[in-house]
C-alpha cells in the first residue's frame, strides 16, 4: 500500500534513540535542550521552545499572548480544526475568514480587515500545505491594528517567504513535528520567537507553571499544563532536522512530477504550485465532483483498491457542531466550503518514487475519466 505520508527515519537516529533508552534519561533533558538551540540555529538565532504537539504551542502562544475570554482572535475556515480549538480552549471566540481562492487555500486578507473590531486581539494565520501566506499584508495589518500574530506554521518548516525562513521572523511561529510533516519527533511542536518575558512562560506553561525556588521548594504562579517534549522525541528531531532541506528538495522534486504529469488537460484542480520556497508538507488537488457520478468517498475507495492511501485536509472548520454552536453555518465561507467537500491529498513523501507518481496519476486519471457525467 502506498499511503499519502511517511516518515523518513534512517538507522543512525533510531540508534540514537535507542541510546536515549537506554541513558535512563528519557524525559525531558539534554536532548530537548539540544534540539531546541538546533532549532533556533536553523531559524537563525530565534528562541525555540518545543512541546508535544503544535497544538499545546499555539495554545501556550495565545496565552503567553494574554488572550482570554472576551478577545476574538481571526482565522481561516480551511484548516484542521485544532487551529480553532486552540482559541476556543483560551477562552477567546474564533472569528472566521474565508481563504482566498481555490488553489492557494490562504486566508483572505481584505476579509481580515473587514472582520476586526475592538474585541479582536490577535491573528492566527495558516501557511496552508506550506505555502506561505502574504507575510507583507499580514504584518503590516496587523502593526496597523496593533494586533499580536501566532502563525501556524504546523505544515511550514523549512518554508521560506521572500528567501527568509518561516519562523525566522515574525511574532509567534508554530511548527508541527506530526510523522505526518516535513520532519517528525513521532510526536511534537515548536514556538520560535517571542520576549524574554514569553519564552519563560511558554516553559511554564508547559511544565504545571512550575518555578523552582530552591533545591527542595516550588511555587506554581498559575495552574499550568503538561507538553513537555520528551528525550525520545528529541532524538528523532535531531536526526531529522540536517536532512529537512533535503527532504523538502525531494517533495519539491516530486510534485514538479505531478504537475509536468497533468500538464495538459488534469482530471483534477491543482493547488498553487507557488516558488521554491514552498515546503510542500502534502499534495491536495480537487476533485470535479460536479462533473463525476461518483463521490469523493468512492474515489478513495477506488484508489485503495489499487493499492494507493489517500487523505483529506481539511473539511472547513465551521462546519463542525462545535463551530455551529458559535452561530456559524454553511454558505458562509464558500472557498473553505468548496475545498472541504472535493479536496483529497495524495501520496507525497521524500522516499517516493517518481515512478509511485506516475502510479496515483494514472489510477486518477482511470478514475476520474470513467466517471465523467
Amino acid at each position: 500500500m502506498l499511503p499519502f505520508a511517511r516518515p523518513t527515519i534512517d538507522e543512525e537516529t533510531i540508534q540514537g534513540v535507542v541510546e536515549v533508552l537506554r541513558s535512563g534519561w528519557i524525559a525531558s533533558g539534554p536532548n530537548v535542550k539540544e534540539f531546541e538551540a538546533a532549532l533556533s540555529r536553523y531559524l537563525g538565532g530565534r528562541p525555540v521552545r518545543t512541546q508535544t504537539s503544535a497544538t499545546a504551542g499555539m495554545e501556550h502562544a495565545l496565552l503567553v499572548c494574554g488572550i482570554g475570554p472576551g478577545d476574538e482572535v481571526i482565522t481561516p475556515a480551511m484548516s484542521f480544526a485544532a487551529t480553532a480549538n486552540v482559541i476556543v480552549r483560551a477562552g477567546a471566540r474564533p472569528v472566521f475568514v474565508d481563504v482566498a481562492d481555490l488553489d492557494t487555500r490562504n486566508i483572505d486578507f481584505d476579509q481580515v480587515e473587514a472582520a476586526i473590531t475592538p474585541r479582536t486581539r490577535a491573528i492566527l494565520p495558516v501557511h496552508f500545505a506550506g505555502l506561505p501566506v502574504d507575510m507583507d499584508r499580514l504584518y503590516a495589518i496587523a502593526n496597523k491594528h496593533k494586533l499580536r500574530v501566532v502563525e501556524d506554521a504546523a505544515l511550514a518548516i523549512g518554508t521560506r517567504w521572500r528567501g527568509k525562513l518561516i519562523g525566522s521572523f515574525g511574532d509567534l511561529v508554530c511548527f508541527s513535528f506530526h510523522p505526518n510533516k516535513n520532519i517528525t519527533t513521532i510526536e511534537g511542536g515548536a514556538v520560535s520567537g517571542g520576549s524574554p518575558e514569553e519564552v519563560r512562560a511558554l516553559e511554564l506553561h508547559r511544565f504545571h507553571g512550575q518555578v523552582k525556588t530552591g533545591v527542595d521548594e516550588f511555587d506554581y504562579p498559575f495552574a499550568g499544563g503538561k507538553a513537555n517534549l520528551s528525550d525520545v522525541a528529541a532524538r528523532v528531531g535531531l536526526g531529522q532536522l540536517p536532512r529537512l532541506e533535503e527532504f523538502n528538495a525531494r517533495r519539491r522534486q516530486l510534485v514538479a512530477r505531478y504537475f509536468e504529469l497533468w500538464k495538459d488537460n488534469p482530471p483534477v484542480r491543482l493547488p498553487a504550485r507557488g516558488d521554491d520556497g514552498h515546503s510542500w508538507s502534502f499534495f491536495a488537488p480537487l476533485l470535479p465532483l460536479d462533473h463525476l457520478r461518483i463521490t469523493r468517498r468512492q474515489y478513495i475507495e477506488a484508489m485503495a483498491e489499487r493499492g494507493i492511501g489517500v487523505g483529506i485536509h481539511y473539511p472547513a472548520i465551521h462546519t463542525f457542531t462545535a463551530y455551529r454552536k458559535f452561530g456559524y453555518r454553511e454558505g458562509q465561507f464558500p472557498n473553505a466550503e468548496r475545498i472541504g467537500r472535493e479536496t483529497v491529498t495524495l501520496p507525497l513523501f521524500p522516499t517516493m518514487e517518481f515512478s509511485d507518481v506516475d502510479a496515483v496519476v494514472a489510477a486518477t486519471n482511470e478514475i476520474l475519466r470513467g466517471a465523467r457525467r
